[in-house]
């Protein structure tokens, strides 16, 4: 991709609207709020709207020939623009809806920076393309996102559609015989997961789904877990493209084996934990 811009501003501008954004959902937060049916179950909140508003704001007035994806607002700018952003204004509807603080607000540049911010913790994780970090309310300096299998905790995504079933199966990967072994599940729904991947507060995430590369959703976690270090693949093991198929982002290769193993409903010998520890509760 041709890039006319420095990677830092890039950066800055990735950061400054996704802070845009989460500043409008926690802002929000709690109000009876209107809703627009996408349909199958799903909805928007006029906070989607309105930090999606927000977020592109920041992006037209810094970037005006980039075009852009919105979740709720959809495909902006010139057809033929080389640079594009991904916005996911309030990732975790459901959550945010009922009233349940684990959501996230994600903005990528399409192969370049991204951000993904909590707007309740006041933590943002970033990537400048090469290097992920996160950032708190706080102040003080940025600190490196490093991914470890430690916690042994898994995020499984069991949203509907699961389109690589019955082949393979994300809704009963916590049924498996050898995950209760050397994980614990856990099922937040929300990308939020995919920056705690990142950041050594997950072992691995998973969701079933269809090529989630250029997703507005995933994109921005994508980055930053690659950023990071992480193992990340579809669902299959194969690379995340055109072709692919859902998401395995892992701390490192041994979880990663571990989990499509599971998922294939094989068995996986070697332990993802040590022998001598108890998987947390």
């Amino acid at each position: 991709m041709t890039n006319s811009h420095a990677g830092t501003a890039d950066t800055d501008v990735a950061l400054a609207a996704v802070r845009a954004g989460a500043d409008v959902v926690r802002a929000m937060y709690g109000r009876r709020l209107g809703r627009i049916d996408k349909g199958a179950g799903d909805f928007a909140t006029e906070a989607d709207v309105a930090a999606e508003k927000a977020i592109l704001d920041v992006i037209r007035a810094a970037r005006p020939g980039d075009a852009i994806l919105g979740e709720e607002s959809g495909r902006q700018g010139a057809a033929e623009a080389e640079r594009q952003w991904l916005v996911d204004p309030l990732c975790g509807t459901h959550n945010y809806a009922s009233g349940t603080m684990l959501v996230a607000v994600n903005v990528a540049l399409r192969g370049g920076p991204a951000a993904v911010a909590d707007p309740f913790s006041g933590e943002v994780f970033f990537t400048d393309g090469r290097t992920a970090h996160v950032r708190r309310q706080d102040g003080g300096e940025d600190t490196p996102l490093t991914p470890t299998p430690d916690t042994r905790l898994v995020d499984v995504n069991l949203d509907p559609p699961f389109p690589s079933a019955p082949a393979i199966r994300t809704v009963g990967l916590a049924a498996h015989p050898d995950f209760g072994a050397h994980f614990r599940p856990r099922a937040g729904s929300t990308s939020l997961a995919l920056a705690w991947v990142a950041a050594g507060r997950r072992a691995a995430y998973v969701t079933d789904g269809g090529n989630l590369s250029g997703s507005v959703h995933f994109a921005a976690g994508i980055a930053l877990c690659r950023a990071a270090g992480c193992v990340v693949t579809g669902i299959d093991g194969t690379p995340l493209g055109p072709s692919g198929r859902g998401l395995v982002a892992a701390a490192d290769e041994e979880t990663h084996a571990a989990l499509m193993a599971m998922l294939r409903g094989e068995s996986h010998a070697a332990s993802a934990t040590s022998p001598a520890q108890e998987p947390p509760s």
